[in-house]
């Protein structure tokens, strides 16, 4: 299943995802790391449990090859998250407030 973080990278949306992006690529595992924190950020708000899955072990060595290369990383990761979490909230909101 994909992540609804993921859909918020549309240059339309919060322009973060790069149209010649690789799979195994730095940018790659970056999106990933986003998109994976942006589930656990939506998640903890609105009190969802989320079990660990088989395939989040696959992305971790992107992940720290990611993360050792740049050291601030890490806050890249947490705050394009953060935006698409709130991206998110803020669509579904409008979104329920048309219905």
């Amino acid at each position: 299943m994909s992540s609804p973080t993921h859909w918020t990278g549309h240059k339309s949306r919060l322009n973060r995802i790069v149209p010649t992006i690789r799979f195994g690529s730095e940018d790659h595992a970056m999106e990933e790391l986003i998109a994976e924190w942006g589930s656990v950020f939506l998640c903890a708000e609105l009190g969802i449990s989320a079990a660990p899955r088989q395939d989040h072990a696959n992305y971790i060595a992107h992940w720290l090859r990611v993360l050792k290369n740049d050291k601030k990383a890490i806050f890249y990761a947490a705050h394009q998250a953060t935006l698409a979490a709130r991206f998110l909230k803020t669509s579904s909101k409008a979104v329920a407030e048309e219905i």
